[in-house]
């Protein structure tokens, strides 16, 4: 019954962001439709369509995007867009069930209105050999994770940008003078982010999920381990005392943690080892306070620093 009311209640959620979204293109009219997989695509698109654009993401920043519950509010969304922007590479391969249900053909695969933003990306952890589901949650196609390097905005605006010259209506010229500016904006802030945590590069950390490889890249952290034993598996004794040991001997005194993730586990491995648990957020979220993609990164560095600066007084 409990889980009845969860989901009743979530879905009255989702149909009131979807009227709201409708309502938005009644009184929008000339703006270009955009149906984002996550908020951090959303914001992005906000900034280089400024006010040219309407824009919803289908999924929130508290959710573990690989697992995202479709929802019959996400199929009235898709049906009015004109424009689906998403991550890629498998981690959102639940909008492709969306996209099929809506039968908006402007939206589908190769269409002028279906943008991946991780086209022209360098990719980490691509796998070799064969691959089979003994190994955990392999992406094919690389670590999807990599809008958690903010310099994979440039990447990420630019698909976007060419997916919205090709829908606007002689506007191309103001999305790249909005790209131009944020792009400024943003290598302020990382090189401001990166001396900032400068004294702590090289900082040994394991994380929950393998989340965090082109972050730890660009910010100059080593990952030695994950809290999961591999990707999208529970953690279990032996793997967890075995991941004891090796932080001891590695001196690793951080585990990263995604809110959605059980702190069961770290918790253990926190008491036996001395390290402390930070809980970083892998995406926007409105809800607490994180609204772009910005100030994403200024919460997670200021909240690793203050982590470090603990760790360093005991």
């Amino acid at each position: 019954m409990k889980k009845i009311f969860i989901y009743v209640i979530c879905e009255i959620a989702s149909l009131t962001l979807a009227m709201t979204f409708l309502c938005n293109l009644c009184s929008a009219k000339g703006r270009i439709n955009v149906v984002t997989s996550t908020e951090d695509l959303a914001d992005l698109i906000k900034v280089v369509g400024g006010e040219k654009v309407n824009v919803v993401s289908l999924s929130k920043g508290s959710q573990d995007p690989h697992y995202v519950e479709p929802r019959p509010s996400m199929v009235i969304l898709l049906k009015k867009a004109d424009m689906v922007v998403r991550i890629g590479m498998d981690l959102d391969i639940w909008v492709d069930s969306l996209i099929a249900a809506s039968r908006n053909s402007r939206i589908i695969y190769g269409a002028v209105g279906y943008v991946d933003t991780s086209v022209g990306l360098e990719r980490l952890e691509i796998p070799t050999g064969k691959i089979d589901g003994s190994m955990g949650d392999i992406h094919i196609y690389g670590n999807p994770h990599y809008w958690l390097d903010p310099e994979n905005a440039k990447v990420i605006t630019k698909n976007v940008l060419n997916g919205l010259a090709k829908l606007s209506r002689g506007a191309p010229t103001y999305f790249e003078n909005n790209r131009t500016e944020y792009l400024k904006k943003l290598e302020a802030k990382i090189n401001a982010l990166q001396e900032k945590l400068k004294p702590y590069k090289g900082t040994k950390i394991v994380t929950y999920h393998n989340s965090w490889p082109y972050f730890a890249k660009r910010f100059g952290l080593g990952i030695v381990g994950f809290v999961e034993p591999k990707p999208g598996i529970p953690p279990n004794p032996s793997h967890i005392a075995a991941l004891i040991e090796k932080m001891k001997k590695e001196k690793v005194k951080i585990i990263v943690v995604e809110p959605y993730f059980s702190q069961k586990a770290p918790k253990t491995i926190a008491s036996e080892t001395g390290t402390k648990i930070v809980i970083l957020l892998p995406s926007v979220d409105e809800k607490k306070g994180i609204k772009t993609f910005i100030d994403l990164f200024e919460y997670n560095i200021n909240k690793l620093i203050d982590a470090l600066k603990l760790q360093s007084a005991n």
